[in-house]
């Protein structure tokens, strides 16, 4: 069967899907995405991603009907009888003048992907993750690492990085040399069995994925602090992970060729594994 997109109020074939050389997202990379994953047919956290988006858009100057792309997103899911996948979301002020002034743009674009997502075998997730430290730095003064913007090509940068020193992923510090997040994911470390994150101001995207694992972390007892966390942290944590609405959490076992911990995922790093998968099979997260 042909892929079925959402572009602007319909559904139609991908190979049909028109978008103008004018609008922002190409020209200026003015816009906003998210993405996210069904189970079961079903949107995990939709709700939480739109309320992101809503805040973002509002920063960007653009109007949005959360309902009607509430009801877009699950058509296409529907269109294209997906079960498992991963659904991608973009939105921006449409098409404008050469000349960039987004008052031109009178009608937003708004287009949703969805396509069978394979999850990350047990494999990979018993090995963990290795990481290098990317040579990009977070900019923890710009609005821009709080908002999931189109212009993502830092992270595309980092994540080439990676791939050439023969690492899954890419470590972002900030201008102040403070730990960040990854290229594509959100960080924690366990240390003296507490739960630590780099705080929102450290330049980083308040992931959807991270809140929840925070509140999953409260429920289950475990101490959880947001806050400046130097590189040296991280090299001497007893575990760390990963985290985004695809990998879920994903172990991370080594950074720079040098093990973290014990060199395998650390018991924290398991039950919340365990945790998140549970509640991805509970309606009321839908």
């Amino acid at each position: 069967m042909n892929e079925i997109i959402y572009l602007n109020g319909f559904l139609m074939p991908i190979e049909q899907a028109n978008i103008s050389v004018l609008d922002y997202g190409f020209l200026y990379g003015y816009g906003l995405f998210e993405t996210m994953r069904a189970y079961s047919g079903h949107i995990f956290l939709l709700d939480r991603h739109l309320e992101r988006l809503n805040n973002a858009v509002k920063i960007l100057g653009i109007s949005i009907e959360e309902q009607d792309i509430k009801t877009a997103i699950r058509d296409t899911l529907k269109a294209n009888n997906l079960d498992n996948s991963r659904i991608r979301l973009t939105v921006t002020p449409g098409k404008g003048t050469m000349v960039p002034n987004p008052d031109t743009c009178s009608e937003p674009t708004i287009l949703i992907l969805a396509t069978h997502f394979q999850p990350y075998s047990e494999q990979i997730y018993n090995r963990g993750y290795t990481a290098i430290i990317s040579n990009i730095r977070r900019n923890s003064q710009s609005f821009l690492c709080n908002i999931k913007s189109v212009s993502y090509l830092e992270s595309i940068m980092a994540k080439q990085e990676a791939k050439k020193a023969g690492a899954d992923e890419a470590i972002f510090l900030n201008d102040h040399g403070l730990l960040a997040e990854a290229s594509m994911s959100n960080i924690f470390l366990v240390t003296n069995n507490a739960l630590r994150t780099p705080a929102i101001n450290s330049g980083i995207l308040p992931g959807i994925t991270r809140k929840f694992i925070l509140e999953l972390a409260g429920q289950s007892g475990v101490t959880v602090i947001e806050e400046d966390i130097e590189l040296k942290d991280l090299f001497a944590a007893q575990e760390a992970f990963l985290a985004n609405s695809l990998i879920e959490i994903m172990p991370l076992v080594s950074l720079e060729h040098t093990t973290i911990g014990t060199g395998t995922p650390g018991h924290i790093t398991r039950k919340l594994m365990q945790s998140y998968r549970e509640k991805t099979r509970q309606s009321q997260w839908f």
